[in-house]
């Protein structure tokens, strides 16, 4: 086990490298920079902006160099200082931008994520051992639904749904009235009162498609012959199900792991519009749009590595639940 760990640990370092120059690329690609689409607002309303101007904002955010000059100050600076840059938009370090909405942001993640494993598993277990019953029609449909339907679109609903029949408009995680409030008991009952809906919200698609996963694996192991053996012996059917066919369910769930987290994390940009999020899905929308290289690129790679380091963390559950696994590539490499 420890070989296999040293192993993919070795593999990670690359892997963070290549995301790094491709997240800053990639922020590269769209014509124009920040600063022409800056000039050009300042042009349409009607301001006028000389070449000696143009010339030191050029400069000032070291747009005058190579691409690549910028990625290795770039990546230096957070290698070495942990300094992500300074936002063009909002004239203030990248860091601090995201710190303001990491907390929200992971709140809201992993709520969606144990919401999403606690609502699929007992469905999905429901639906393949009553397979064909009113219920299992009903899930499929609603999993369809889930799947099918945008978040965005599913927010609005839920919002008109809420204010048409209890007139409670949730919108944002805080109330007005709290929301540059310090922490208390007050605040966090109103957290409270109000998150549910983004978590359910973001968490809906993946429960939607872990349902089917978990239906499907399912419907295929309890018709091998060592369940119906298992149930020859006469095992209560409970531990029939918990022991055998749901542990070989479990391992594609863990295997999502690695890629959930940061689709949950950029996965609620615009339904973080809608609900008026203060989380980081919406501000890698806005420095998309505003080609703000440092903040969307920082964005990017961190969602990058969260990638990686989700699926170093499934390849260990997955090499300790199954040892063919870790064995497979020991004889691999």
């Amino acid at each position: 086990m420890l070989n296999y760990i040293i192993r993919r640990l070795m593999i990670i370092i690359p892997e963070l490298f290549l995301i790094s120059v491709i997240a800053f690329v990639v922020i590269q690609l769209p014509p124009g920079d920040f600063l022409t689409t800056y000039i050009m607002r300042l042009q349409a309303s009607g301001v006028e902006i000389n070449q000696t101007i143009i010339e030191t904002l050029t400069r000032q955010y070291g747009l005058d160099r190579p691409i690549y000059v910028q990625y290795f100050m770039w990546i230096k600076n957070i290698i070495l200082n942990g300094n992500f840059g300074t936002s063009f938009s909002w004239n203030r370090p990248v860091i601090e931008l995201i710190k303001e909405r990491l907390s929200a942001t992971l709140t809201i993640s992993l709520l969606s994520l144990l919401f999403t494993w606690i609502v699929a598993f007992p469905v999905g277990i429901y639906s393949a051992t009553h397979q064909y019953s009113p219920f299992d029609h009903i899930f499929t449909f609603l999993s369809f639904l889930g799947i099918s339907m945008p978040g965005f679109l599913l927010a609005l609903t839920a919002i008109w749904f809420l204010y048409k029949f209890t007139g409670h408009a949730v919108i944002g995680i805080f109330s007005l009235e709290f929301q540059n409030q310090p922490w208390s008991l007050a605040k966090l009952i109103d957290m409270l009162r109000n998150i549910w809906l983004p978590v359910i919200v973001v968490g809906m698609a993946g429960t939607a498609g872990l349902v089917r996963v978990i239906r499907a694996m399912m419907l295929d192991e309890i018709r091998k012959l060592y369940v119906t053996t298992a149930r020859a012996k006469g095992l209560p059917e409970y531990k029939v199900l918990i022991k055998y066919p749901l542990r070989v369910a479990v391992s594609p769930t863990i295997s999502t792991i690695g890629w959930l987290l940061p689709a949950l994390v950029s996965g609620e940009s615009v339904v973080g519009i809608v609900l008026n999020l203060q989380t980081i899905g919406p501000l890698l929308l806005t420095a998309s749009l505003a080609q703000d290289m440092y903040l969307a690129g920082s964005i990017v790679l961190i969602l990058g590595t969260l990638t990686v380091i989700g699926m170093f963390i499934s390849d260990l559950l997955l090499a300790w639940l199954d040892p063919r696994v870790r064995y497979g590539a020991r004889e691999g490499g």
